[in-house]
């Protein structure tokens, strides 16, 4: 279980990362789509989706030629669960959560230049 909790906060600490979980809200998306917004190369990207898989936020399936990436947010599940742990915090709603992060992530995706 600890793994697991270290690579969904491993995943979620990069901003870039965030953004992507932020375009995965809206529908799954193939890997071209997924690093159109992002001023760098596919290989970079797909180094960030492979981070995302592994902490099973994201899976990953091809079909023919071209590789789509979904959300899972389940994978959320046992990190709002230890957070809820401490008592201090409200309950973490995996759909307020979502409703956050469309709203908060879109603005962070890395500008030119």
């Amino acid at each position: 279980m600890d793994q697991h909790l270290d690579a969904v906060f491993a995943a979620l600490a990069d901003p870039t990362r965030r953004a992507i979980l932020s375009l995965l809200l809206e529908d799954d998306m193939a890997v071209t789509d997924v690093a159109e917004p992002f001023e760098m190369s596919l290989a970079a990207i797909s180094k960030h989706l492979g981070i995302l898989a592994g902490a099973g936020l994201i899976s990953q399936e091809k079909h023919g030629r071209v590789k789509w990436c979904k959300l899972e947010p389940d994978a959320l599940r046992a990190a709002s669960v230890w957070m809820q742990g401490f008592g201090q915090f409200e309950p973490v709603h995996l759909d307020a959560f979502e409703r956050f992060l469309a709203a908060e992530l879109p603005q962070e995706a890395p500008e030119p230049g």
